[in-house]
């Protein structure tokens, strides 16, 4: 295992030691121990930019589980080794901004605070550093669940555990269907390698299974990438802790459907489908994000809706980017990487200067105890640091020079445009919506910038309406920000300093095979363009969002503005109730609470799906000449067993009942005895007498049972059901026996006798049978039993008296 393997697991290493950090020792606060490692992290990343930035890649291989192509592979190129940086430049920020944020609340649950975060950033690093889609899968699931508990931190609000569960139900449910595509493409590839998928993307973009593959993959992509329609669970999120919406929401977890779409790029961006697709829903998405957020009173909600607005623009800018693939090596220009430039360029500015807004806001709600910015005003001269760092993160969000905002959102309107001179896809009619839609949204991105700065620090101090008394927050809250928005002024005036060191390494992972072998893409970033269309574009936002923020008391009692809400939520909502309606009446109808239903149930099911295979694949033999003698005292057995059994629910004392249910099973040992399979005979003699032993315990303490007239009901179904059982297991079985001496070969028991010894070390079969082959079946119901066992010991030991959790 490589040292890469194991910077993806020393998160999950750390977070199993933090709760007995935060026991242990309570001096220092427990954020002071984690944010040593994602600083060791993010130093240690850093050492692999000039690698990258040569054009070469890492690949550091990993087995494990082989038979099934799975194995624990780490690729390392300009895309994945951009988003290592921000998961761990952003979490160092975070972890030393949440030390003061949660500082002296005494009773957070910090140790569970943490444990959350560095699952978190391990599953995030195992996404973006996996070659393997069955481990991204693995790792993609984790972060779900990762940021439902993040989201549920303060589990006590209600409008917590429902942002949780809305989160885990969207973005899990988006994670199934990215399964099957990735399960989709392993049936068209013969492999769970990123790097060999996209070798055979020739190959695959012909397979009748290349569109539902994409579409699952999208799927998967778009919930966790808050694309519209999936991204209503974005907003309510925002009742996780300030921290966590500036980590997950802005900065990597949002991204990972950025990243998933980037880099299967190569597999499915030559296809017209994915252009549309990807780049349409990324625009409207764009569009949608920037109006919604224009309408919310809540600083965490304007944020949330400007990042759905942002994540829209970026996906939109990957789409167009994937143009490219359908051009010559010899006329690839600037014209067709331009959108793939902007959207790695943005990916990066977004992260710095939503990062630090986010955090700004949350400064804001812990010194002044609010986020409505109908109570907020005039806090410019009293928190004169955090309204500088305000200023500076809004400005580059509106787009305004000289910030890093403003030259990605320039690159995004060039990209626009340009996209109405592609000759595919009938862009030369369709593409003018692109440069409209973008004009139109900036605008309303300018908006609502003005809308919560202006608002936040600019107009009339309310004292009366905040619950605290207002001061500049601690130089620990300020410090990340700071940090934040001097790289938004930093790669504003110096944006070539990510030119050739991660932009265009990572522009060639998205876009391999664009240029001709040896050349590189050619990335020169500046401000001054002389006066051109974008820059008429950029007047014209802030010319119109300025008289849309003036404009905005007009509107206010509008019942647009009064629906703070987005509409898709009443969607989300009541599928939520038909589910439970419908699942309740499902439930209903099965848990009839008697077991001859039960019963009922299982054998109609087992009679169908047998039948039905049986029918299906003609495998209906019977061979009476190799059927060995059957004793006497074989039959004498069966008429006993079959007796007793029969007899069994006319008895109507218990202790009878318990020794005749003993004797069925002994009779059972007996015949496991007759027909040489000792290890079963004894298997079932050992449950078998421990069984009677505490049945006789147990019923000796409980009550008499009350005599009841017992009349039995004949009923046609369960002699159906009973015959059809029967019938369905006899002929399974002569069939079988019959198959087993028609093909010898296909018998399964011959390849566990040839190969027990062999590939097992056991003599044994029915040992290595359950300990190798089926090793995995047997873990897992070890595992199933030590679960049940550990929840019956704490059911046990708990003793709630109130207020252990809160």
């Amino acid at each position: 295992m490589s040292l890469l393997h194991l910077v993806v697991l020393a998160p999950f290493v750390l977070a199993i030691l933090v709760p007995f950090l935060f026991k242990y020792i309570r001096q220092v606060h427990t954020g002071w121990f984690v944010m040593i490692l994602p600083l060791t992290l993010f130093i240690y990343f850093i050492q692999y930019l000039p690698i990258i930035s040569r054009g070469d890649t890492i690949h550091e291989q990993q087995p494990w589980v082989p038979s099934l192509g799975m194995h624990f592979d780490i690729y390392l190129d300009g895309l994945s080794l951009l988003f290592a940086l921000l998961i761990t430049g952003i979490g160092t920020l975070v972890v030393l901004y949440s030390i003061y944020y949660l500082y002296n609340k005494k009773k957070e649950a910090l140790g569970n605070f943490y444990v959350y975060l560095l699952m978190f950033m391990g599953a995030m690093l195992g996404v973006v550093l996996s070659d393997n889609l069955i481990v991204i899968y693995v790792f993609w699931e984790l972060t779900s669940l990762a940021s439902s508990l993040l989201i549920a931190y303060w589990f006590h609000k209600e409008r917590s555990r429902y942002g949780a569960q809305k989160s885990m139900l969207i973005t899990v449910s988006g994670g199934f269907a990215m399964l099957a595509g990735f399960s989709l493409l392993y049936v068209m590839t013969n492999t769970f390698s990123i790097r060999e998928i996209i070798s055979q993307a020739d190959v695959i973009i012909t397979n009748p299974l290349f569109i539902p593959a994409m579409l699952c993959v999208l799927a998967g992509a778009f919930t966790k990438s808050a694309q519209f329609p999936f991204h209503i669970w974005l907003p309510d999120a925002m009742e996780a802790p300030t921290p966590v919406s500036a980590y997950l929401h802005s900065a990597t977890m949002v991204k990972a459907g950025i990243y998933l779409v980037a880099r299967l790029t190569p597999v499915f961006g030559a296809a017209p489908q994915w252009f549309w697709i990807v780049s349409g829903f990324g625009i409207f998405t764009l569009i949608w994000g920037s109006i919604s957020a224009i309408r919310q009173k809540d600083l965490k909600a304007i944020l949330a809706f400007g990042t759905i607005s942002q994540l829209g623009l970026i996906m939109s800018l990957i789409g167009l980017g994937s143009a490219a693939f359908h051009y010559d090596v010899a006329v690839v220009g600037t014209l067709y990487y331009t959108a793939t430039l902007a959207a790695v360029f943005h990916l990066i500015n977004h992260a710095t200067f939503k990062g630090s807004l986010f955090m700004i806001v949350g400064i804001v709600d812990h010194e002044t105890g609010t986020r409505d910015i109908r109570k907020l005003g005039g806090l410019m001269t009293i928190m004169p640091i955090t309204f500088t760092v305000a200023l500076i993160g809004t400005l580059s969000m509106a787009g305004i020079p000289p910030f890093n905002g403003f030259l990605s959102k320039e690159m995004f309107f060039t990209a626009a445009i340009n996209a109405t001179t592609l000759d595919i896809f009938n862009m030369q009619t369709l593409g003018i919506l692109f440069p409209i839609i973008a004009w139109v949204a900036s605008i309303f991105t300018f908006a609502y910038c003005m809308l919560m700065f202006v608002r936040t620090f600019l107009g009339k101090f309310k004292p009366e309406k905040l619950e605290k008394e207002v001061h500049e927050a601690p130089i620990g809250l300020l410090i990340p920000p700071i940090i934040l928005a001097s790289l938004v002024i930093i790669f504003g005036l110096f944006p070539n300093l990510l030119a050739y060191t991660i932009i265009e390494p990572t522009m060639a992972s998205i876009l391999p095979n664009v240029l001709a072998e040896g050349e590189r893409f050619y990335v020169n970033i500046y401000h001054w363009h002389g006066f051109n269309t974008e820059l008429f574009m950029t007047i014209g936002v802030v010319l119109f969002g300025a008289l849309v923020f003036l404009n905005l008391k007009k509107w206010s009692e509008t019942t647009f503005f009064l629906k703070e809400r987005d509409p898709l939520n009443w969607v989300y909502d009541n599928s939520l109730v038909w589910i439970v309606s419908g699942s309740t009446k499902v439930t209903n109808m099965q848990m009839t609470g008697l077991l001859r239903d039960y019963f009922v149930f299982m054998g109609v099911f087992i009679v169908g799906l047998m039948g039905y295979t049986m029918v299906k694949y003609n495998i209906f033999a019977i061979d009476l000449v190799n059927i060995a003698e059957v004793s006497p005292y074989v039959f004498i057995l069966v008429i006993v067993l079959l007796a007793t059994t029969v007899l069994l629910p006319f008895i109507s004392h218990r202790i009878t009942a318990i020794i005749a249910t003993g004797v069925i099973g002994f009779l059972v040992a007996l015949l496991f005895v007759v027909f040489r399979a000792p290890d079963l005979a004894l298997t079932q003699l050992l449950v078998e007498t421990v069984m009677v032993v505490l049945f006789l315990l147990a019923f000796y303490h409980l009550p008499e049972l009350r005599k009841e007239k017992f009349t039995p009901r004949f009923k046609l179904t369960n002699l159906l059901v009973s015959i059809g059982v029967g019938a369905v297991v006899t002929l399974t079985a002569l069939s079988a026996h019959a198959m087993s001496y028609a093909n010898p070969i296909q018998s399964i028991s011959e390849y566990f006798i040839e190969n027990s010894y062999e590939l097992a070390a056991g003599k044994n079969i029915v040992n290595v049978i359950l300990v190798d082959f089926r090793g995995l079946d047997t873990m897992l119901e070890i595992l199933v039993l030590a679960i049940a066992a550990l929840g019956i010991v704490v059911l046990v030991k708990l003793r709630m008296t109130g207020g252990e959790d809160v």
